[in-house]
């Protein structure tokens, strides 16, 4: 019974010691924010925003930018806790339990949707004759893995894959600019202004607004005063990368093929044939895509384990990684009955979801938060 409190106790140092450079940090912002957003975003985008796509896009990096530097300001309200620990200290007890279940309740749903989308791109793009559970096992099991080898072995993985994924991408641009037609994303704004807000809802939500993530990990970053400008460049690098695919999905492959498309992207890596010699490179793009949406769904399943942990007080996080690994691969089936059930709902009704949990609850925490500092200083001041 004592080894067993011994090994609990040493846990729960390493989790409160593990840190993260700022480096790291900003790394794992941009693969973040590239994630699935890379393979998914350009065909939801032009369903709504038609050619104008691409402005929705830009529209949506400026809209994340007020997103993100609203994280940094919440995350600097306590900078040693994360959002589930001071959700407590400004809601109360029982209002912040509830805040705080709600919003582990979006990571782990969040992880739910990233992990089906992987297996249903999967087996509809490359093993087409492997049941999706198979590559749901896969992927889970090494999520889990790296779970439990904590958050330090996480940023460095990202930080050892981000010179991979970036090389693909530069490879994949450069290779398709000769299939661009221009004259494909004319005439701007022909089906008016509402159509590009549509558009750019969507492309807020999907790279932006799902970094809330971070706000579980912020303590765990060694410098603290240089969070809000790796925050900013992770997610400019990212944006601009989204900017540029959704770009080069319409001048390839117009707007119409786009939308249609459930992966634009992978159709786009489709089209390059140099010669002989250079064929197949949506090995690339495939790859690439596999190491974000990796990356993504371990960072959410990491920081679901951390919040539980304070949430529940307990010791340790690893006792719960193999159970919730389990959950977590019930959950990938049940979450949707098909492919195209799973694109509708993503498209029309998840941004919404990130909307409510990703912008309107960090605006409560920083709203109360700012009353209750303004009602204690006006107490003082009658006080004296």
């Amino acid at each position: 019974m004592c080894l067993i409190d011994l090994i609990k106790e040493n846990e729960c140092k390493m989790a409160q010691k593990e840190k993260i450079s700022i480096h790291q940090f900003t790394v794992l912002i941009i693969l973040i924010t590239i994630g699935d957003a890379i393979l998914v975003l350009p065909a939801i985008v032009t369903e709504f925003a038609k050619q104008d796509a691409w402005l929705s896009t830009i529209l949506g990096l400026a809209f994340g930018l007020v997103i993100v530097y609203l994280y940094s300001v919440v995350g600097c309200l306590y900078p040693k806790l994360n959002l589930v620990q001071y959700s407590d200290k400004i809601l109360g007890k029982w209002f912040g339990f509830i805040v705080s279940i709600f919003f582990l309740g979006y990571l782990f749903l969040s992880a739910t949707a990233h992990v089906r989308e992987l297996g249903d791109f999967i087996t509809a793009q490359i093993l087409t004759q492997t049941p999706i559970q198979i590559i749901h096992f896969m992927f889970i099991f090494l999520i889990v893995m790296i779970v439990r080898s904590g958050l330090e072995p996480l940023a460095r993985t990202g930080e050892l894959l981000f010179p991979i994924v970036i090389t693909f991408l530069i490879i994949l641009l450069a290779l398709v600019l000769p299939n661009v037609h221009m004259n494909w994303v004319q005439p701007i704004l022909a089906n008016g202004i509402k159509p590009l807000l549509k558009g750019s809802l969507v492309a807020t939500a999907f790279p932006f607004m799902e970094l809330v993530v971070f706000l579980m990990i912020l303590p765990s970053v060694n410098v603290q005063k240089k969070i809000r400008k790796g925050f900013f460049i992770g997610a400019i690098i990212g944006g601009i990368v989204l900017i540029l695919t959704v770009l080069l999905c319409i001048l390839v492959l117009g707007e119409s093929a786009t939308s249609r498309n459930i992966y634009p992207t992978f159709t786009l890596a489709r089209v390059i044939h140099i010669g002989e010699a250079v064929q197949r490179i949506e090995g690339l793009i495939a790859v690439t895509w596999t190491i974000t949406a990796f990356l993504k769904i371990s960072l959410y399943i990491y920081a679901f384990h951390i919040g539980l942990v304070h949430l529940l007080k307990l010791d340790g996080y690893r006792i719960l990684t193999f159970p919730i690994g389990m959950v977590l691969f019930a959950s990938a089936i049940l979450v949707s009955p098909n492919i195209s059930y799973f694109y509708n709902m993503i498209a029309y009704y998840w941004p919404f979801y990130d909307l409510t949990v990703a912008v309107f609850l960090p605006l409560l925490l920083l709203s109360v938060f700012g009353i209750r500092k303004k009602i204690d200083s006006l107490s003082a001041l009658e006080k004296q």
